[in-house]
């Protein structure tokens, strides 16, 4: 054990920067990374507010953060693939390889995961992790490391995008204008989408996303998501519709906006159980597909940033210096409509 510098939720409703003693060494297959950027993701808030995410419940201190980028100081035996001084970004959830799901190439839905900063797991607001190489990718130098950050909730719409099947040209529906749901837009676009429809409450949320070439803002205080949906397609509807909100309203009438054979991605998260309307579903013969997480995605997602078709940039409303990272997260918790992604700047 080591002792670092870390942002500790000490229990519900109290942070506190602190040193903490956490693993640091570094075996086979392993490396060690100087963290540099971490993403403030809305699980983090989550459990900062509320002290739990449904059966993962913070009874001790632990370490928030899984959204990073930084540079690798040290290698363990065997690893190839990196070197110290590259610059990465890491997937933070580690699977059993051997498991079923991951055996299947679902390691995302492995019961045994750890996934950085889920009770009783830490996370990476911190100075410095040990962390699988296999799950450390090497950023190209165009790639900054608040871009690196970004990778893994852009992953999340990576995912939701290779869900839906996209056929280049299809026409699809994002409800939701969060840091996930514009980057399930984003990753649409990327995936062949000629053009994508985000809904939402919050019209500077709108506006951030409004300025992406193919993005059709609706403010649902102001237009009916149906009708709008209806009249933009000439009353065939949505070949794909993404639910990134997580709000029970939205589940209300969503069998209305795809097309028959369309299909519904859940990406958003309920608290309670939602009633679903099958019977629509049916006749329309709806595909229902759901996300948690990702996999195989940082690969993809990394390239196609690299690559200037993706541009998380405008993403990031604010960074907070490390020593400022409670003020991070009480921003955070105000939820300002013109807030997208907030970041901490851990290196110096």
């Amino acid at each position: 054990m080591s002792k670092v510098r870390a942002l500790v939720l000490e229990r519900q409703h109290e942070l506190a920067l602190r040193d903490i003693d956490l693993p640091l060494e570094v075996g086979p297959g392993m490396v060690k990374i100087a963290i540099h950027t971490v993403g403030v993701c809305g699980s983090d808030v989550h459990y900062y507010t509320h002290g739990k995410i449904g059966p993962f419940v913070v009874n001790d201190p632990m370490v928030l953060g899984h959204e990073a980028a930084g540079t690798v100081v040290e290698v363990g035996e065997g690893v190839t693939h990196l070197k110290v001084g590259d610059r990465v970004c890491m997937e933070p959830g580690i699977p059993d390889p051997n498991s079923r799901a991951s055996r299947l190439g679902m390691y995302n839905v492995d019961p045994a995961v750890t996934f950085w900063a889920t009770p009783p797991v830490h996370g990476v607001l911190t100075s410095e992790v040990v962390h699988p190489a296999n799950y450390t990718f090497k950023l190209p130098d165009n790639v900054s490391f608040a871009e690196g950050a970004m990778v893994e909730p852009f992953a999340v719409g990576m995912q939701a995008a290779t869900k839906a099947r996209i056929t280049p040209g299809d026409t699809a529906v994002v409800l939701g204008a969060g840091p996930i749901g514009t980057m399930v837009a984003l990753a649409a676009l990327a995936g062949g989408c000629a053009r994508v429809i985000v809904a939402d409450l919050a019209q500077p949320k709108l506006d951030i996303a409004a300025k992406y070439q193919g993005i059709i803002p609706v403010n649902i205080r102001e237009k009916d998501i149906v009708a709008e949906v209806d009249r933009l397609t000439d009353g065939w509807g949505a070949d794909v519709v993404f639910e990134c909100s997580g709000s029970p309203h939205a589940w209300k009438t969503i069998m209305s906006l795809p097309r028959p054979g369309g299909v519904i991605v859940a990406v958003g998260l309920p608290v309670d159980p939602v009633p679903v309307d099958i019977a629509s579903a049916s006749t329309k013969e709806l595909r229902i597909e759901n996300v948690f997480r990702y996999a195989h995605q940082y690969d993809r997602a990394i390239a196609l940033i690299a690559s200037g078709k993706v541009d998380l940039k405008p993403l990031i409303s604010e960074t907070f210096d490390f020593e400022d990272s409670v003020k991070a997260f009480d921003r955070a918790v105000e939820a300002r409509p013109s807030d997208v992604k907030l970041q901490i700047r851990v290196a110096k």
